[in-house]
């Protein structure tokens, strides 16, 4: 049963990663953009979430199972604002630019980011901060005890809607993807954006969008994040958005399906090694460690990841 234990909360943990891998994943197969600032829109949008709490239901001791959708709407909404902002501001401008130029823009604009989240937190009266670190209300069904399957095997709340949450945004992204004009026209911008253009398609418009499909799975996280450790941290995109490229790595940097297997088995890994591995380099003070070391094996024994890339990689 410990076993069964570890295994669920590694999966839960894998789907965490695999939403915010997702996001890298999609931006990165349409403009070969390794956005480092996607750990920061993670981390948004979890402070959005709670911040749509405090403007709705901050009275309420207990927040009703409908206040979920609610505050997972306003985080989605500010995440994909700050996100498309991002891209037009940030971005667009060096587009054509050497691809050193918006990596170290990226890396700036996470910073920016997480000191504007801050500080702006940190500045509204009566909103529940401590420090670094804001307090999600509990929220009917999903806060609270685990749930007992049987003796010794239990799951908790906050994994059933992180599981249940990948399933649906990774059917959602097939389809949109494979099934609307939008998401072909994602599939030529991220073969060729040039043939593209000239075929009638709007790359700049689509390349918006992936930025923002991106944010909106961030945002998903950002919560989930949120429900599981019951509180969001302005640092806490970093680690996050460091795990999640690692998991895009070990799935097949361009490949969606790569980045949801990369997240789920970086999560069981993780987990696995923290209750397994005995002796001083075991526990949950060495998971990150271990995270880590999995990003240089594979970058060093299968570049490719376990699922190879889709894209192309464009000179």
């Amino acid at each position: 049963m410990f076993f069964a234990d570890q295994l669920i909360n590694g999966l839960s943990l894998g789907a965490l990663y695999a939403l915010i891998a997702v996001g890298y994943t999609v931006v990165y197969g349409i403009v070969q953009l390794i956005n480092f600032a996607h750990g920061e829109i993670f981390m948004i949008g979890g402070f959005a979430s709670v911040g749509t709490w405090f403007i709705l239901g901050k009275s309420a001791n207990v927040l009703a199972w409908w206040m979920l959708p609610i505050m997972l709407l306003g985080g989605v909404i500010v995440a994909v604002a700050t996100a498309v902002v991002m891209e037009r501001v940030a971005y667009r401008p060096l587009r054509g630019a050497p691809r050193l130029a918006p990596l170290i823009t990226a890396i700036g604009i996470s910073i920016f980011l997480q000191e504007l989240v801050r500080l702006f937190y940190d500045a509204i009266p009566g909103f529940p901060t401590a420090k670094s670190a804001v307090t999600l209300p509990e929220i009917q069904f999903f806060t609270g005890p685990a749930i007992v399957i049987r003796e010794g095997l239990s799951v908790q709340r906050s994994a059933i809607f992180t599981l249940v949450a990948l399933s649906i945004c990774w059917v959602f992204l097939w389809y949109f993807i494979n099934r609307t004009k939008i998401g072909r026209g994602m599939l030529a911008t991220s073969q060729d954006q040039d043939t593209a253009r000239l075929m009638g398609i709007d790359v700049d418009r689509i390349i918006v969008v992936a930025f923002a499909v991106g944010a909106a799975l961030a945002a998903v996280a950002g919560l989930a994040h949120g429900l599981r450790y019951g509180n969001v941290d302005f640092r806490m995109g970093f680690i996050a958005g460091l795990k999640a490229f690692t998991a895009a790595v070990l799935g097949g940097i361009g490949n969606i399906n790569g980045a949801v297997v990369g997240g789920l088995v970086l999560g069981v890994i993780e987990a696995m090694a923290g209750a397994y591995i005995p002796g001083q380099f075991g526990g949950s003070a060495w998971k990150d460690v271990w995270a880590f070391v999995i990003l240089i094996l594979v970058l060093v024994f299968r570049p490719q990841g376990l699922l190879g890339a889709r894209v192309v990689d464009r000179a």
